[in-house]
């Protein structure tokens, strides 16, 4: 799997619901796009390497802004730590630590530890994304 450059676009269907989602960069030239896609959407879903304990100050930095811009308050976030496929990556415990999970107290959080490449806790993910869509087709 290689990282995002720019945006993608899809929907996934599960029984009558259709999300829609967009896949965005998480390159330093893209961040400034964020709060653009995710205003009015039903959840944010944030995607880190569990397995990259280096970059995770940066990514906690990152979502902690992101979270801070008025236009997406009270946003449920999802949290996915993935690559839980890989021996070095960090227990669920010690992902929301890093992440400073707790810390966020105005909408609704979840994490989940997943892996791409395996399809580890997918269908979790979309359950999840079902439940809190806000328009059914």
């Amino acid at each position: 799997m290689i990282p995002t450059v720019g945006f993608n676009m899809r929907k996934v269907t599960k029984g009558n619901v259709t999300i829609k989602l967009w896949d965005l960069g998480g390159q330093p030239r893209f961040r400034s796009m964020w709060e653009r896609y995710c205003r009015a959407v039903s959840a944010i879903v944030y995607v880190v390497d569990a397995a990259d304990p280096d970059n995770l100050s940066i990514s906690r930095s990152e979502l902690h802004d992101l979270l801070s811009k008025p236009s997406l308050s009270g946003i449920p976030l999802l949290l996915l730590g993935n690559k839980i496929d890989k021996p070095e990556a960090l227990s669920k415990q010690a992902l929301t630590d890093d992440m400073g999970l707790k810390s966020i107290t105005d909408r609704e959080v979840c994490c989940f530890m997943i892996s791409c490449k395996n399809s580890t806790n997918i269908d979790s993910v979309i359950d999840w994304l079902v439940k809190h869509s806000k328009s059914k087709s």
